[in-house]
């Protein structure tokens, strides 16, 4: 696998007070001949609302809408999206759009909570309702503070989901990071969460890693599945991997064959994460974010040769 890096795209200078910095986990959704970009922009207290960056498809570098208000609001306070919201997936039904998203909420003796919520647009994306006030994928008493759905696929005639469960913190510096592990389970309509079938951890963490979430998966004609993730080290590293598998269970990670690596210099010359990808014609593009985990907005990368 080889990607050759396209460049930064969207960065948020001139931006509204909502969206004064960061385009946090960059989600593709193919729409025509235009890609809508959406992600999550911060405000000046570091809190994130979700909006969109409409590219063309023959060249992502050309930016063609950028939304002037947040389509997914805040939650009303006390509930378990009103302190920020970040993308998991946006993916269609045969009517709508659906809009899995994490939504961040503040408590006392831990940093926070993050659970899935679902919102519908029945306007091809461009304004989004929320289902519910609660999650749709909330805590359980074996995943406690962290249950992000970062992939759903109607699949084999069903919905199958890759999501980051959480349970713990790393101590590191004296601050706290969480701790999470990519997991798989299976939903007849993509909406109740609430069966336990194939519910098990697809990759864990390994050597130095204290947390691997975000994960991307693709199921490819030759119906091998490639899974894309970010990784983080009590060193400081964070940096995506991928993996292979032939059942969307049971996975063999690649990390060494990325094919992509950090830049000497620029925006993402400490870090890079989030990679989601979107196929157009005869192209693959990877969207993904750089340094202080997209801070400086999201780029671009176009693959090289073929995805295996």
């Amino acid at each position: 696998m080889k990607w050759i890096k396209r460049g930064i795209i969207f960065s948020n200078k001139n931006q509204p007070k909502w969206a004064k910095n960061s385009a946090l986990t960059p989600t593709p959704l193919l729409m025509g001949d235009i890609i809508r970009i959406f992600c999550g922009f911060r405000d000046e207290m570091g809190v994130s609302r979700i909006g969109f960056v409409d590219v063309s498809a023959d060249n992502p570098q050309e930016i063609v809408k950028i939304s002037n208000q947040p389509i997914i609001d805040l939650g009303v306070p006390g509930t378990f999206d009103d302190n920020g919201l970040i993308m998991g997936d946006v993916v269609k039904d045969d009517k709508n759009i659906r809009l899995y998203y994490v939504g961040f909420q503040l408590v006392q003796k831990v940093k926070f909570f993050a659970f899935t919520g679902l919102a519908i647009s029945k306007d091809d994306g461009n304004s989004f309702e929320k289902i519910s006030n609660v999650p749709v994928l909330d805590r359980t008493k074996d995943e406690i503070y962290i249950r992000a759905i970062h992939t759903i696929l109607f699949d084999e005639g069903c919905w199958k989901i890759w999501y980051a469960a959480g349970n713990k913190w790393e101590i590191i510096n004296s601050v706290p990071y969480p701790c999470y592990n990519i997991h798989y389970m299976e939903s007849k309509d993509g909406i109740d969460f609430s069966s336990k079938i194939n519910h098990k951890i697809c990759i864990d963490v390994v050597g130095s890693e204290y947390r691997i979430g975000r994960p991307r998966v693709y199921k490819l004609p030759s119906n091998i599945y490639l899974m894309f993730y970010t990784k983080g080290t009590i060193d400081g590293s964070y940096f995506p991997g991928y993996a292979i598998s032939y059942d969307g269970i049971s996975w063999e990670r690649k990390d060494e064959d990325i094919g992509i690596s950090l830049s000497e210099s620029g925006w993402d010359s400490d870090t890079l994460c989030y990679p989601s990808l979107i196929f157009y014609k005869d192209k693959t593009y990877m969207f993904y974010n750089g340094n202080k985990m997209g801070y400086d907005g999201f780029g671009y990368a176009e693959l090289d040769g073929s995805l295996i």
